[in-house]
Parts: structure tokens; C-alpha cells; sequence
């Protein structure tokens, strides 16, 4: 598979990565198998998606205990991923950014891993009640440590309810046309401010065809710093795979049941959109899900897709999109579908 870079350090992973999230926490429950979850993993390495995306919350901390199961075997094939900073209650999740409690959630990641490092250290959120300097000083120390590579921020920020459509080949100037969007401002302002404790090596935040805020300002900061920018959700929490039919319905722990965009008005509503990627996938033979996959690779030579699943069938496909290049008028194709209708969040 295509090697792409992140980072200062010129970190190497597969140019596309695997999201682990779905094997342990926020989709169906009665749908997740261990021995599928691992198959999934074990297949995404060995078609060279070598970056595995995980966190201590997912489950909470089940994820990491089923990715360090992998590792244990396969250690040199990966390259992993995972979070600190958020604390999942009964109720509530909230935000921990002081430096002792990140040492220590360090520290339980690697042992749950089973391995002696981390490739990628990433803050899930910053807590409101720290100044995220002293969190991300305390990150720092990590890697002076030798227990962490490189180190992440996840990029959070409000959402604009209509995102604007472009093309990177044919992005419009901030301030022309539509509004610029102001999502990633806080995170932007962030970004600025750690990266004068220590080098941002990447940043995640969404970016998929239905979902495309992250080119207006926030990937053009990661181009111009060589920050690598892992794409999360590119397919659409699965909505741009063209396997969810309108009107179906999800399990109570399901992120989509309570989500706007997946209430049976709207995926009707937004059935133009992966139309229109089944329209540019037939001609490649690819699927909707494959092309929403080659968008976001074409969006920079720093992107790394990171869809999520816990199937080996759709891991598979997923690494095969890798192979699918759209052209210019493919790209404009895309860029001209109808918006997404519907809030995100």
C-alpha cells in the first residue's frame, strides 16, 4: 500500500488507516464478535493499513485490550494510535487534562497495548478547567520519556449546520461564496498555542464528502506546518457505503439513533449525495464507500482516511480504495452534489 508521512518526525503509515472504535463502543452491540473484531485488524494490516486507530474510552477500555491482543503478535506491522483526556461515567463523559492523570492514563494504554510505546499520543479533548499548555507539556514529557513517538490533538469545535461543498482542486477563498465556516476556530487558536510547548505531529477531525468543514481552514494549517491530518468518519458514520436504507432502524446504544442525519427523513433526504459517488464508482468499478475514501486521499498528500469497522469483509474493500485515483472532473463531480441536509450534531 501507498506509504504516506505525519509529522515533523516524517512518521510513515499506510495511506489509509483503521478506525477501531466500532469493535467496542458506539454502533450495534449484537453485531460485534472478538474473533471478527481481531480478523478485521489482522486483514487491515495485512493489506498495509498499518495505522490503528484506538482510545481509552472506547468501551471503556475494551478497544486497547483487543488491539494490544493483535500488537502482541504483529507489533512491527503496526503503527498505533490512541487517546487520553476523557473520562466516561454513568452519564456523563468529561474532559481530564491535568498532567499527573495523563501520565497515568499513558502508563494503563500501554499496558493495556502491550507494548513499551506509542506511535501516535493523541489529547481526545482538552479540559476546560486546565490550560491545555500544562496537558500538552505533560504529553511532551511522554515523548522525552521514550514512551511516546509523536503526539495528536483531536480537533472538536461547534458545527456549522449547512457545511459548504468544495473540491480541493477547486477550493474557494475563505470569505467567498457561502460563509466561511467557523467550527475549528477554538481548535485553530489551540493548535497555535501547543504547538510552542512541542511539535504537532497530527490532527483528527472529520472529513468526508457529506462532512467537509476541514478544508476551509483547518487543513490548509496542517498543509502549511507539515502536520499530518487523519480523516475521521470519511465514510459517513457508513451512511456514504450506500448499505443503510432509509428508515432503518438502530439500536439504543447506536450513536446514529440519536443522530439528526440518520432519522428516516434524512437519509432519505440524502440519498442524492451517494447517488452520486455510486455514479463515479461505476465507472471504476468501485463502490460509493470506496470513492468517498479516494475523496478524502486526494484532499492532500498528509491525509490519512481512518474509516471505522469491525468486519474484515469491509476492511478489505476499505484498503482497496487505495488504488482508485478520481480525476479532476471526478473530484468537480463530486464537489457538485446537492449539500448534506440536516444537522450533525
Amino acid at each position: 500500500m501507498e506509504r504516506r508521512t505525519i509529522g515533523a518526525a516524517a512518521l510513515e503509515v499506510g495511506a489509509i488507516g483503521l478506525g477501531c472504535m466500532p469493535m467496542s463502543w458506539g454502533y450495534t452491540e449484537s453485531q460485534r464478535s472478538l474473533d471478527s473484531s481481531l480478523q478485521a485488524v489482522h486483514t487491515a494490516l495485512d493489506r498495509g493499513c498499518s495505522l490503528l486507530d484506538t482510545a481509552d474510552m472506547y468501551g471503556p477500555f475494551t478497544n486497547e485490550l483487543l488491539v494490544g491482543r493483535v500488537l502482541k503478535e504483529r507489533r512491527a506491522d503496526a503503527f498505533v494510535s490512541t487517546k487520553c483526556g476523557l473520562l466516561v461515567g454513568e452519564q456523563h463523559i468529561v474532559a481530564n487534562g491535568r498532567p499527573g492523570y495523563v501520565k497515568r492514563a499513558c502508563d494503563a494504554s500501554l499496558r493495556r497495548l502491550q507494548t513499551d510505546r506509542i506511535d501516535l499520543y493523541q489529547l481526545h479533548r482538552a479540559d476546560p478547567e486546565v490550560p491545555i499548555e500544562e496537558t500538552w507539556g505533560a504529553m511532551a514529557e511522554l515523548v522525552a520519556a521514550g514512551k511516546v513517538r509523536s503526539l495528536g490533538l483531536c480537533a472538536v469545535g461547534a458545527r456549522a449546520v449547512r457545511p459548504a461543498r468544495t473540491a480541493r482542486t477547486e477550493r474557494r477563498p475563505a470569505g467567498a461564496g457561502r460563509r466561511r465556516s467557523r467550527m475549528h476556530d477554538g481548535t485553530l487558536a489551540q493548535l497555535e498555542r501547543i504547538q510552542q510547548v512541542f511539535p504537532v505531529s497530527s490532527v483528527q477531525a472529520e472529513l468526508s464528502v457529506w462532512s467537509p468543514e476541514a478544508l476551509e481552514a483547518l487543513l490548509p494549517w496542517c498543509e502549511s506546518r507539515g502536520v499530518g491530518f487523519l480523516a475521521a468518519m470519511p465514510l459517513g458514520n457508513g451512511y456514504l457505503t450506500g448499505t443503510l436504507t432509509p428508515g432503518q432502524g438502530f439500536e439504543r446504544e447506536d450513536i446514529r439513533a440519536r443522530h439528526p442525519r440518520f432519522t428516516a427523513e434524512m437519509m432519505a433526504a440524502n440519498q442524492p449525495v451517494v447517488a452520486g459517488l455510486r455514479r463515479v464508482g461505476a465507472r471504476y468499478g468501485a463502490t460509493p464507500g470506496q470513492v468517498a475514501l479516494a475523496w478524502a486521499l486526494a484532499q492532500g498528500r498528509h491525509v490519512v482516511p481512518v474509516p471505522g469497522t469491525k468486519k474484515e469483509r469491509w476492511a478489505a474493500q476499505n484498503a482497496k480504495a487505495v488504488d482508485l485515483t478520481l480525476t479532476r472532473e471526478d473530484l468537480a463531480e463530486i464537489a457538485a452534489l446537492p449539500p448534506a441536509r440536516g444537522s450533525w450534531y
